[in-house]
């Protein structure tokens, strides 16, 4: 074992693996080249990619026991295409498969822990496995080796290293034609950007699109080029784009995450990097939805217009390009239907590679541009680490998404929590999972106060603008006493030595372990 420098004790081996020890948020340097599974091929004229059924594309790209698939998560809770493509997969026998999805959100029927438990799956690799499959693994669903867990820009990263070596993506389009060009702006079910699927489509041994929608060659716009794709299938619905704003993504009538929401835009309207050209990326959660219209506000009073705005994109986001707020946006996904359906009239509404998003090591990825980052935390501790992945009660709540990316490259990132939730303190002495290393994070907003981190590099323009106004500004120590005098000290959650997932930083580094819940 080993000790990385944000004290966390990890493994140096796994599995037979070698593991870095995260040693600070830009300390790695890459040095290898970029590879790929593609493989070259030809199609005859005259030839098809169109395949009957699932079935048929499955047998057809080849896919074998212990292979590795991939899928994105643009549909989120309305996805119907994984549940599909798996039960396809084990009704044609085959076993022991890495699954490997941008990310897992709580999709509920089919179940995915049954295809783990039959033997379909044996080792995962996402973003987040929040819901029944996140918690079957906590509590030590059987798998081969531990779940690796890594952030939106970690994943092209691995992808380009050879880490993660794609044999069939399976890729969900709302729009496809016979060739395979695809978009998710196109027909019945329209999910929006297809941002996450751009690096499976080219770096994929072979890629099946699967759509609902079947249009006139060519399919236009393309998201997905002919030139990548193997194997087209339609099937009766890939997704309820409906469900899309669920979960993560919701609008909050709660008094106390406005308040947190309107702390933020006055810490952000303040800070001294709120002015014309800024930028920003706010994101889904119910607090970042509501900040995004308070910050909306404040420059229509200020007449202040942004650059861009990224990530991924909700109705609020959406809307500043009509009131001509924003030059543009770079959508990496869409959180609802609204967000979805705006990429189809708004040209300065730019489908935006997940890995030109966050992937820290290409020769320059747009969240180091951001100048104001705002992210949700399920808690956060006294050296500012943040955790985003494990709830107190054993749960897997989240997924690590694209926060340690955005805290990484922004010149301000905001955490943004309530002190507390039910009899839980958010502010803690040591986070129970370390997801976000502390040095990358500059303020943590909460309903009882705003703390400003000093070993942040732009402490001291934050702390000489943000003194000059009337918010209440408190140490982090002070947070946790007031949290912690609420509620009380938590009884700490008890782990078997058994390591169930661990997780990366987003330059391949080890952060931090999660260990098996004891019953």
């Amino acid at each position: 074992m080993a000790i990385n420098s944000v004290g966390r004790e990890v493994p140096e081996e796994i599995n037979g693996r070698k593991w870095k020890p995260y040693q600070g948020p830009f300390e790695t340097v890459p040095d290898q080249q970029v590879k790929t599974c593609r493989r070259q091929a030809r199609l005859i004229p005259g030839e098809s990619k169109m395949r009957s059924d699932l079935k048929a594309a499955i047998l057809a790209s080849g896919l074998k026991d212990g292979m590795t698939i991939s899928f994105h998560h643009h549909f989120r809770e309305g996805d119907r295409i994984i549940g599909q493509v798996l039960t396809a997969i084990r009704e044609l026998g085959i076993k022991g498969l890495k699954f490997a999805p941008s990310a897992v959100v709580n999709i509920k029927e089919p179940s995915i822990v049954n295809f783990v438990k039959d033997g379909t799956i044996n080792r995962i690799e996402a973003s987040g496995i929040r819901g029944q499959l996140g918690d079957a693994v906590i509590r030590g669903l059987p798998l081969a080796e531990p779940v690796i867990l890594r952030p939106h820009g970690g994943r092209p990263r691995a992808i380009e290293a050879g880490e993660l070596e794609i044999d069939v993506a399976f890729i969900g389009a709302s729009a496809s034609d016979c060739y395979g060009n695809a978009n998710g702006t196109g027909g019945k079910n329209a999910c929006g950007s297809l941002g996450y699927a751009k690096i499976d489509a080219r770096s994929a041994r072979q890629v099946v699109v699967i759509t609902d929608t079947l249009v006139d060659f060519p399919c236009v716009p393309a998201s997905i080029c002919q030139d990548q794709v193997d194997h087209v299938v339609v099937v009766e619905e890939i997704g309820d784009s409906s469900k899309i704003g669920k979960g993560a993504a919701r609008q909050t009538k709660s008094p106390r995450d406005l308040r947190i929401a309107e702390l933020t835009a006055e810490v952000i309207a303040h800070s001294g990097f709120f002015a014309d050209g800024f930028s920003f990326q706010t994101g889904a959660g119910a607090i970042a939805i509501a900040c995004t219209n308070y910050i909306k506000e404040r420059m229509k009073e200020q007449n202040i217009r942004a650059s861009f705005v990224l990530g991924g994109v909700p109705a609020a986001v959406s809307s500043l390009l009509e009131e001509g707020l924003v030059d543009c946006i770079q959508a990496v996904q869409s959180f609802d239907a609204v967000a979805a359906m705006a990429m189809a009239h708004q040209p300065r509404m730019v489908e935006c590679d997940n890995s030109t998003y966050s992937n820290p090591h290409n020769k320059g990825c747009f969240v180091n541009q951001v100048n104001i980052g705002v992210l949700g935390a399920l808690e956060v501790d006294t050296d500012f680490n943040v955790n985003i992945l494990t709830g107190s009660s054993g749960e897997m709540m989240g997924g690590l998404g694209g926060g340690p990316d955005v805290a990484a490259g922004a010149d301000v990132s905001i955490v943004t929590l309530p002190l507390f939730r039910g009899r839980t303190p958010s502010v803690v002495d040591r986070v129970f999972t370390l997801c976000t290393p502390g040095e990358t994070v500059a303020v943590v907003v909460t309903d009882a106060g705003i703390a400003l981190n000093p070993k942040h590099r732009n402490y001291p323009v934050l702390k000489e603008n943000l003194e000059k106004t009337s918010l209440k500004l408190v140490s982090i120590e002070e947070l946790r006493d007031m949290a912690l005098g609420i509620t009380g000290v938590p009884k700490p959650m008890e782990c078997t030595d058994q390591i169930v997932a661990v997780v990366e930083y987003r330059d391949g580094t080890l952060i931090d372990v999660i260990r098996q819940i004891r019953e």
